[in-house]
């Protein structure tokens, strides 16, 4: 049975728990596509893996769920526990000592700040009680605590100790978070595994950031349809995916309406307004948490700044959408 499913901006057509007969994939021990979904870093994950039976394909698909569960017990700066809490409650205090795997993503976040000249930055999370995007907000933020607010961001003020694996936040108030790259991270993670596991194709989709492996039956690439945001039920570009990642930023789905006027959920971590220019930014490449903070960046960017960027990394291909309605790809 085909179903199609969707995400964010993209949809995704695949057959599900359907059993196979042995060598309709490239090994001819893949017998059976198993999906399931589950909540996860406040999203709905879905996770498909091609496997021997329905059994492990159960197996493997529930210790993807436990290896993202164990991520978002790390990262979430909403978790009172985790060790980014801990850190964003030391901001201006003292450091904190973190696992590796937390320093070093920390450490890539802050190489993305650098090659997008701070249109990425993680520090914006000190900004989450001033814009609102969940319906409830109906006047714009006033300057001045605009302004205030974008005293406590900045990628220059994280300070790392690699010796110690310490994370220090030097200016009081600050606050770092993950939701930019964060599932991207996750999706990549859980193909790792997978992978390691000796599975052979699969999908793990964080709600539209996509890590895929391998084919689907018929040895047919993962078909990843990227929706029209101006057109309803449109799709700009289906992307063919094996080993593979797609990641989309945009404000069609998640903005506000004040006056008549759209503003971006995704801010500017410079000034402290919404984006403008671009309304959506897909990138596909090998991975899905690089290419999360790309779209991101170009978001913030617009098209000129954001296609020099993007020109940069051969390996990842792109769609963008302006707030005109224009779509220009490569």
């Amino acid at each position: 049975m085909l179903l199609i499913y969707r995400y964010s901006g993209v949809h995704i057509w695949y057959i599900t728990i359907l059993f196979l007969l042995p060598g309709i994939f490239n090994t001819a021990d893949a017998q059976v596509l198993l999906k399931r979904r589950a909540t996860l870093m406040g999203s709905v994950f879905e996770i498909t893996v091609a496997d021997t039976d329905s059994v492990s394909a159960g197996k493997n698909i529930h210790l993807v769920i436990e290896e993202i569960t164990r991520i978002e017990n790390l990262i979430s700066e909403w978790r009172p526990w985790t060790q980014v809490s801990e850190v964003n409650r030391n901001a201006g205090i003292q450091p904190v000592t973190v696992d590796r795997e937390l320093f070093d993503l920390t450490q890539r976040a802050l190489r993305y700040s650098h090659m997008s000249d701070g249109a990425f930055d993680i520090s914006i999370a000190a900004m989450d009680r001033i814009w609102k995007f969940d319906g409830t907000m109906t006047e714009v933020p006033d300057r001045e605590t605009i302004r205030r607010s974008v005293d406590r961001v900045g990628y220059e003020y994280i300070e790392l100790d690699s010796i110690r694996s310490t994370i220090y936040l030097s200016r009081p108030g600050m606050k770092i978070g993950f939701g930019s790259i964060g599932k991207g991270y996750a999706a990549d993670k859980g193909r790792v595994l997978m992978q390691s596991r000796g599975v052979q194709a699969g999908i793990v989709n964080a709600s539209g950031d996509i890590a895929t492996w391998g084919e689907q039956p018929g040895n047919k690439p993962w078909r990843i349809g990227v929706d029209h945001p101006f057109k309803p039920h449109k799709m700009i570009r289906i992307l063919q995916l094996r080993k593979g990642a797609v990641a989309t930023s945009g404000s069609y789905r998640q903005y506000a309406e004040i006056d008549g006027t759209h503003y971006s959920h995704i801010i500017n971590p410079k000034t402290g307004y919404p984006s403008t220019g671009l309304i959506s930014v897909t990138v596909y490449g090998p991975s899905a948490e690089f290419a999360n903070a790309l779209s991101t960046s170009v978001m913030v960017l617009g098209k000129k700044k954001g296609r020099k960027l993007l020109r940069r990394f051969r390996e990842y291909r792109y769609i963008l959408v302006s707030d005109s309605g224009r779509v220009i790809k490569r």
